[in-house]
């Protein structure tokens, strides 16, 4: 039988998807779940993070000192959530939580956060043994991982983590995830009159096809993923368009192929352009680097050990996603990144069973017991 409260975890989730915290706009929730710790006698410290990214909060860290001299553990999951996020209203219909429709839910990545507080609230009330505690709620996640980019490290000793944030099944413990680059293209053509003399102009919008044309996107294999998501440019329907705006990105668990993948893309359109007559400017930036947890390390085997411990059956595997566990592990901190059980993230569908979530804080607190 768990030992969580979980009539007031579900209380305290429905409460915080309540509170307004799009991307960069975490002020409200962060005092929240600063007010949340501070009764439980606990000390919040925020960080630079917020006005390096110019946002209304930091990420929170909060540390629980350990009644067993054992090494700290860093427990994580996001305050951001993305938009449609304003005026959340959660509904329970037969052991299921959803928004209202107009809004997502938040379960990504509120599910996390409340399972966190929960499992906490639960090891003081009952005085069980533990070992150093170290929160961090990152402000930002879903704005490009920002927040844990800015983290301020020097506050945070514990040597390996895990990421509360993912998206399979409780149980499910991600080992792997994606380096993914970014795609910045601008495409330069020259400006006419589309009916007067066009012969006297160069498409940019034209040259921008002709380069994604020659490209290999979406599944490049079973490790490598592209796309082109973003197109911009161009005035009127009377002007020959000079220039046009690309973003897009590519992602590989495997640095090589994500190398070879990016300038792949910009080889495309830089011939592409030039074939119609244009040029082609082509940034490259790394957004992140890829991570990799074999199944000995000790923090795949305490997820295991854990989710085990709680009748789950562990499940080791690998993500296409990026996420806050990637930039970690560039910090030194190996970290698995954990299924919360939501489904349908990042639309109006977005949903959690009470089920799964009552997972969330009973994983959460025999991680943390290590069990």
């Amino acid at each position: 039988m768990s030992l969580t409260n979980n009539k007031r975890l579900l209380n305290n989730f429905l409460t915080l998807v309540q509170i307004d915290a799009e991307t960069t706009k975490e002020g409200c929730i962060a005092a929240a779940l600063t007010q949340q710790f501070q009764e439980l006698g606990l000390v919040v410290y925020e960080d630079q993070a917020g006005k390096k990214i110019g946002g209304e909060a930091g990420n929170l860290i909060i540390k629980l000192p350990g009644t067993l001299a054992q090494p700290a553990l860093l427990l994580s999951a996001h305050m951001d959530r993305v938009s449609p996020a304003l005026g959340i209203k959660p509904m329970v219909r037969d052991g299921v939580i959803y928004s209202d429709g107009t809004t997502i839910l938040a379960a990504d990545d509120l599910a996390g956060v409340a399972g966190i507080i929960e499992a906490v609230h639960t090891l003081l009330e009952n005085k069980l043994p533990h070992g150093p505690v170290e929160i961090v709620l990152t402000v930002a996640e879903e704005g490009g991982l920002r927040g844990a980019k800015n983290l301020d490290y020097t506050a945070v000793t514990a040597k390996m983590g895990f990421v509360f944030d993912g998206g399979g099944p409780v149980g499910s413990i991600v080992v792997e995830g994606p380096a993914q680059d970014r795609i910045k293209a601008t495409i330069r053509g020259k400006a006419a009159h589309a009916g007067v003399n066009p012969e006297d102009g160069i498409n940019a919008i034209v040259g921008a096809a002709a380069g994604i044309a020659r490209m290999q996107l979406g599944r490049i294999d079973h490790e490598t993923t592209a796309n082109i998501g973003v197109i911009t440019g161009g005035v009127a329907t009377n002007i020959i368009p000079d220039t046009v705006h690309l973003r897009g990105e590519a992602r590989s668990l495997d640095m090589a192929k994500l190398q070879q993948q990016s300038e792949h893309m910009r080889h495309a359109l830089e011939s592409g352009a030039k074939e119609r007559g244009a040029e082609a400017v082509v940034e490259i930036s790394r957004m992140y680097n890829a991570f990799s947890l074999a199944p000995a390390e000790e923090v795949v085997r305490l997820a295991v050990r854990a989710a085990e411990s709680i009748g789950l059956t562990p499940d080791l595997v690998s993500s296409g996603g990026g996420c806050d566990a990637n930039i970690f592990a560039q910090h030194g901190i190996p970290c698995v990144n954990l299924g919360m059980g939501y489904m349908k993230v990042h639309t109006t569908e977005e949903y959690i069973s009470v089920e799964n979530l009552e997972k969330v804080a009973a994983l959460t607190l025999a991680i943390i017991r290590r069990e």
